[in-house]
Formats: C-alpha cells, structure tokens, sequence
C-alpha cells in the first residue's frame, strides 16, 4: 500500500511523479502521443494505404490480398514465408500472369454486377507503384485527379508514384531506422562506458584514446566506400551508422560512473561484499540512466537526420524504396513542381519538432526543479 504524509495525501513513487510532471508538460506530452499513436499507426499501412484489396469476393470464396501482406510485413512473422500474390488470371483478367491490378479489378466487376466485388482500403495506392501502372500519371497536383478519376492528396512524383503513399511508407521507415540505431547504441555505449568509469585506470586511458580514434574515422567516406561495393540494405545501413553513434553514449556513461563510484552508498557496498557486477546493474546504473533517458529522443533526430542525408546524397536506401531524403532530392530536380520538396521537408519537420518537444519534456520531467519555463 502506498504511504500517506502529513496532508492524508497518498505520496507517489519518484517514475510516478515524472510521468506526472511529463504530463503537465502540454506541448511534450502530446507530442509524444501524436509521435506514438502515428507509429503504431503505421504498422497498418498495408491494410489502409495500398494498392492491394482487402477483400475480394470472387465466385463464392473470399480473398485478403492486403491482409496477408500485413501478415508478411510484420518482423515476428517473416519466418512464415506469407505470400500476398494473386495473379490477375485468379480473378479472370485474361492473360495478366502478374499481380492483379486491384483497381480496375473492382471496377469490372462492379460494372458486371455478377455478386462479385472488391473491397479497397481507405487511399489504394502503392508507394511503389508507378507510370507502368494503368492510371498513374506524372507530376499530378495535390488534390487532382488522375486518368481513372482517382484523387490524390498530394500528387504524384516523376515517376507517377503516389506522394501521400511514400511519405507515409517513408514516416516508418524513418522511425523505425533511428529507433534501431538508437537502441543499439545504447547496447553498445552503456557497458563499455560503464567499465570505464567504473574500473578507470588503463582499461580507461587505452579505451578513450581508442574512443577518440575511432571518433575521427570519417564515417561518411566510409559508408561511400563501402556502398559503392556491396548494396546497401536497411539493416546494413543501421550497423554502420550504430558502430559510429554509440561514443556520445559511452562518454556520457563513463561520466556518470566515474562519479557514482566515488559515492558512499558504492563505498559501502563494497565494504560489505556485494558482486562488483551486482554493485554496477543493481547500485550505479539506476543512478545514471536520468542523462540517457533525456537523451534518447534527441539519438532519434540524429538517426532520422542520418538517414534522410544517406538517401538525399544517393549512398541510402536504394530506390524505390519509400524515403524522405529520395523524395527531397526528386523535388530539388524538379523545382516548378512544388509539392515534390514542399511534403517531405514538412513531414520531416513536424516530426524532428515533435521528437525534440518530446525530448524537453523529458528533461523537464526528471528535472528536480519544482517551477519550468515550459509549463
């Protein structure tokens, strides 16, 4: 049971009373909801923003091409091999061996008015689908409609691809590549910060001159090189970026330790005979983690930062994979077509804006200070 002070009032737990002053903090907190709710959201783009059917009702059995690529696209379900394909010759397009094209798929039976019928998500276009198509046409406006009467929000691109769908394919991609990076360079930085200013001595002389070698590695040339050699993958990308990313975090924990060490509750830890690893997990590291903490959303500009540069200068992503940085350098090539820059560097910035709100009201959320300037 919770205690109770003077007042009668039950006194909450020290996370319970940042998570209470995140709250207070208005412009973070619903930042943070926004960023959330959109990256949960994300993960159902193949049932709400695709070119695939959700359902199709064809002489008498049904059919989820847009379910089982949602199946498929989900990381703890890759082992499965789903296959989402369905040839247009499985709904009687006559001699389309290739994937049905689901638009005109609804549009025949529909005219037929057989019973047949095709159920299309909410906006049933592809991020990858382009002029090949039947339908799509370059450098269409925001809001205008295309060859079947179709509207798209905010246009096309060069290629007749749909801009609405890559940005919210390239929102997923972004979040998901910087919480990665962010993840494994906490996995990295942490131990070996920790050892370091835990243990000091040469451990800690020979690893900081290592650190600062390491530090001066041009990453950039580096991931030239060795794109220029093997194809780079989403996962590549991630370790390359990570093996660089992780100094600023273990330069923050070794600062950390290397204080706590000299603390009397480590002194007497070790007076007693706790496990030197019982004293680093269980005593300093709760004691260090505020920095890190306030830290993380502040590595996750850094990653999508990253990545949109990556792709903008041609060494990301390979096309046609959805990316901002991509779709930036499309628009910066066809300047007279406006929205082409104008959507992706908004999407960025509302995102890094949203990001960085998270961020202060983190900092503001483990700040002992009773009074913030961002209330």
């Amino acid at each position: 049971m919770a205690r109770k002070n003077k007042d009668n009032k039950e006194s909450l737990s020290i996370n319970r009373r940042r998570w209470q002053k995140f709250r207070e903090m208005r412009r973070g907190y619903w930042s943070f909801v926004i960023l959330v709710s959109a990256y949960a959201l994300s993960f159902l783009l193949p049932v709400l923003v695709s070119n695939k059917a959700l359902i199709v009702h064809y002489k008498g059995e049904y059919y989820s091409p847009a379910g089982l690529h949602l199946l498929s696209s989900l990381p703890i379900l890759n082992f499965l091999d789903i296959s989402s394909f369905y040839s247009g010759e499985t709904f009687g397009q006559t001699g389309v061996k290739s994937e049905a094209e689901y638009r005109s798929l609804q549009q025949r039976l529909d005219e037929e008015g057989e019973g047949n019928w095709v159920m299309m998500p909410l906006y049933p276009f592809s991020p990858l689908e382009d002029i090949t198509v039947t339908g799509n046409e370059k450098f269409l406006e925001p809001l205008a409609e295309d060859a079947n009467g179709s509207v798209r929000l905010l246009g096309t691109d060069d290629l007749g691809r749909d801009v609405f769908s890559r940005m919210a394919y390239g929102f997923q991609v972004s979040i998901s590549f910087a919480l990665l990076i962010a993840l494994i360079e906490y996995l990295i930085g942490i131990p070996i910060g920790a050892a370091m200013g835990y243990f000091g001595g040469k451990f800690d002389i020979l690893s900081q001159r290592f650190m600062e070698i390491w530090a001066s590695i041009p990453f950039l040339f580096l991931i030239i090189i060795i794109v220029s050699v093997i194809e780079p993958t989403f996962m590549m990308l991630v370790i390359l970026i990570s093996v660089f990313a992780w100094l600023g975090v273990a330069t923050q924990m070794r600062a950390q330790f290397y204080r706590e060490r000299s603390r009397d509750y480590v002194a007497a830890a070790v007076s007693i005979g706790v496990p030197t690893r019982t004293i680093m997990v269980k005593h300093i590291l709760p004691n260090s983690l505020v920095p890190l903490i306030t830290f993380f959303p502040f590595s996750i500009v850094g990653g999508i930062g990253a990545l949109v540069s990556l792709d903008f200068l041609g060494f990301g992503l390979r096309p046609p994979t959805p990316s901002w940085g991509q779709m930036i350098s499309v628009g910066l090539v066809n300047m007279n077509e406006y929205w082409l820059v104008l959507v992706p560097m908004l999407a960025m910035f509302t995102t890094l804006s949203l990001v960085v709100f998270i961020g202060e009201g983190i900092r503001e959320a483990f700040d002992p200070k009773v009074f913030s300037r961002l209330r």
